[in-house]
């Protein structure tokens, strides 16, 4: 099951944006055979998401997704995960990519970190990607590592 928060209602100037981020996680979770995981998705401002990635990364400020993997032994659930609305409309507009795209390639790169994938290294990067890719294009969204001019 795919639970939606929206905490913010900047998120609601997409259109049906629960419907948008429950496809994104459901064909990410089909593409890795685990449809009946459960993830948790927090649609938050820039401030929620900056104090999540202080007490749990350590880190200052705001990121565009989060990802909080569960243990395994609390299965089907495999994780939360938070986007925060600021950093995902600004990284949209510097990319000419529309809101809902960007939130959905977000949306799936997030559940593939909770399934385990990630990007600490070429090889890992571009099986990522190529996964993501793959993803979104079942979704008809473009392919987000393409460089516009």
């Amino acid at each position: 099951m795919i639970s939606v928060e929206v905490e913010v209602e900047n998120w609601r100037v997409i259109k049906d944006v629960e419907t948008t981020v429950d496809a994104a996680a459901k064909a990410s979770l089909a593409k890795a055979g685990a449809e009946d995981a459960d993830v948790t998705i927090l649609l938050a401002d820039d401030e929620t998401v900056a104090d999540l990635n202080q007490r749990f990364r350590g880190r200052a400020g705001p990121t565009n997704v989060l990802s909080f993997p569960a243990p395994e032994m609390v299965r089907p659930m495999i994780g939360d995960l938070a986007l925060a609305y600021g950093v995902c409309a600004r990284e949209a507009d510097a990319q000419a990519k529309s809101l809902a795209d960007h939130l959905s390639h977000l949306v799936v790169h997030g559940v593939l970190h909770l399934m385990g994938r990630d990007h600490m290294n070429d090889a890992e990067a571009d099986a990522m990607e190529a996964e993501e890719r793959e993803i979104l294009a079942g979704l008809g969204i473009a392919d987000p590592y393409e460089v516009k001019p």
